[in-house]
Parts: C-alpha cells; sequence; structure tokens
C-alpha cells in the first residue's frame, strides 16, 4: 500500500482540525466560572444551562474550533 505524505495522524487527534464540528465536553461558565461537565458534548447551536447559577447560553463553535457562549 502506497504511503501518502500529505498524511498526518496528528490531525486527526487535535480537535480543533475539526473547526464548527467540534464538540465539547464541558463549559466554564461566564457568569459564575463553574465547571459544568456535559456528557452528551456541546456542539455548535446548542442550548445550555449552567448547573450551578442557572444562566441559559447558546453555543457557538467558530471555525477554529473555539466555543463561545452567548446568553439567551
Amino acid at each position: 500500500m502506497p504511503y501518502d505524505r500529505s498524511y498526518d495522524e496528528d490531525d486527526e487527534k487535535q480537535p480543533e482540525a475539526l473547526g464548527a464540528a467540534r464538540r465539547f465536553q464541558d463549559f466554564d461558565c461566564p457568569d459564575c466560572s463553574a465547571n459544568n461537565p456535559w456528557d452528551d458534548g456541546i456542539g455548535n447551536g446548542d442550548e445550555i444551562r449552567c448547573y450551578y447559577c442557572g444562566q441559559e447560553f447558546l453555543a457557538q463553535v467558530t471555525d477554529e474550533g473555539r466555543l463561545k457562549l452567548r446568553a439567551v
């Protein structure tokens, strides 16, 4: 089998490489700074709620794979 020189095994392991399709397993609340684990994963367009202060957020994942939370 020929070797593909453009293939990089590390690209598959880097979550940033997924871009807007990336999912997060937890988030830090921007209001109260509490860490909130999220078993189902947080993706682009999901509405989530902080377990501690109750604030609701709309999750937005940028093309670079970064999570941004906007209060709803």
